[in-house]
């Protein structure tokens, strides 16, 4: 049985709780092909040091290589609308498909993906935008530095 878009938003809010609850940026997602859930990853710009661990980009690393008739068939699942670096990324892999848990904290690249042919679903997600906006008023200048805004 396929997985509902809900249902597959679940196992990226659980990375995104996992990464916050170790002190990064909770945002999660997953790279679901056929149903079954190939890898999920979450930001770990603050764990690794690292200035491209954004959710979607470490779910990709964690995938692994791939062939790209894998990455043809696959959704990713974020719980906030993607940066340029990851909305480039899906691209990149020709990902068809992208569903995005919230986009009213921060609006990323999803006109772009959708001009370049990809389905976005925005499913507006009550939990992924308080996680989102507690997560904004607590640490500011950490959510600057993630989005590459000045403080």
């Amino acid at each position: 049985m396929a997985l509902t878009d809900s249902e597959q938003l679940a196992f990226a809010v659980a990375e995104a709780k996992a990464g916050r609850a170790k002190g990064g940026i909770p945002i999660g997602a997953a790279l679901i092909v056929d149903g079954e859930v190939l890898a999920t990853g979450h930001n770990q710009r603050v764990q690794l040091g690292s200035a491209i661990h954004h959710g979607e980009t470490n779910c990709l690393e964690n995938a692994g290589r791939l062939p790209a008739s894998v990455y043809e068939r696959a959704t990713m699942v974020t719980t906030l609308s993607p940066c340029d670096m990851c909305t480039g990324a899906i691209l990149l892999y020709k990902i068809p498909r992208v569903i995005i848990g919230e986009n009213s904290t921060f609006y990323g690249g999803e006109d772009y993906l959708r001009s370049r042919g990809v389905d976005v679903v925005v499913l507006d997600d009550d939990e992924c935008i308080q996680m989102m906006s507690d997560f904004i008023a607590a640490e500011p200048a950490l959510w600057n530095e993630d989005i590459g805004e000045s403080d």
